[in-house]
């Protein structure tokens, strides 16, 4: 669409002393936005916002959209913790209030990646934005959190030794060093995300994605988010696992960001319902 544009946003931080940088996508920059829908897309641990599928489907989405950097990540100021997902919730409730007394926008759907998921998942049970929205796409979403805990055993040397565990990572070109103490993956394990079972929103439509070979978060936690939110009315479960695929969908980027068009042009016309996403399509097998 020619008239689209990409605004890069600095917003400052309600709680901290920095700011969260993110991209609005306006399908009609020119038009009002008072009242218009959004969706927000947000990056896993070590991430940023525009890695894996996140820009594509922004690029891609029928709707104005918000991607960024979580604190502490990428261009964001701030410090990040492995277990501080409180922090993380405290930067979506600052977007959100952004747009919402800058552009009047309100929230329709939030897409996230793995941690991005859990963060999403928790605001849409907490706020009072979040029961106005009208879909979640979690992909590769943790719902055991003390799994993080089988990883301990490849820190427990550096931890002995120095009391944390370091490793560089690359975060958009760039080497990132990162320090996990003993305590991140204590606050870790401990976040609860046991609360989608009595406080998400009945209305809300979700879909689950899970690649059958990540290694970084069971594939049957996609299961569990099927069975907690599988039972609710009118709102919708889809859930599509894919074969070969990891944590981070290597390679298969187009086809996450297909699937999540394909699962909302199906929410558009009414079509969702609870199950295996496209039950009864036989495709290529």
């Amino acid at each position: 669409m020619a008239s689209r544009k990409s605004t890069k946003l600095r917003i400052p931080h309600s709680q901290d002393d920095c700011e969260l940088v993110g991209i609005l996508e306006q399908l009609a920059p020119k038009e009002s936005t008072q009242g218009r829908k959004i969706a927000l897309i947000l990056h896993g641990t070590m991430g940023h916002k525009d890695y894996l599928f996140q820009k594509r489907l922004a690029l891609r989405f029928p709707m104005d959209s918000f991607r960024f950097d979580f604190r502490g990540n990428h261009e964001s100021g701030g410090q990040r913790t492995q277990g501080g997902f409180a922090r993380d919730v405290e930067d979506l409730v600052t977007v959100v209030s952004y747009l919402r007394n800058t552009y009047g926008y309100e929230i329709d759907v939030v897409v996230g990646h793995s941690r991005g998921s859990v963060v999403g998942m928790y605001w849409l049970c907490t706020s009072e934005e979040g029961q106005r929205a009208r879909a979640m796409v979690n992909v590769s979403g943790r719902y055991r959190m003390h799994r993080i805990y089988d990883v301990a055993e490849n820190y427990k040397e550096q931890w002995d030794a120095k009391g944390y565990y370091e490793r560089t990572i690359t975060v958009a070109r760039r080497a990132v060093v990162e320090r996990i103490y003993p305590h991140d993956l204590e606050e870790f394990s401990q976040w609860n995300t046991a609360i989608v079972w009595d406080k998400f929103p009945d209305q809300i439509h979700v879909l689950t994605m899970h690649g059958l070979v990540d290694k970084t978060v069971p594939t049957y936690d996609a299961v569990i988010y099927s069975r907690a939110l599988g039972a609710r009315t009118p709102g919708t479960h889809s859930l599509h696992l894919i074969e070969e695929a990891d944590h981070n969908f290597t390679n298969r980027q187009d086809e996450v960001v297909d699937c999540i068009l394909e699962w909302w042009d199906a929410l558009d016309q009414g079509r969702l319902e609870t199950g295996i996403l496209m039950t009864g399509v036989r495709g290529k097998l």
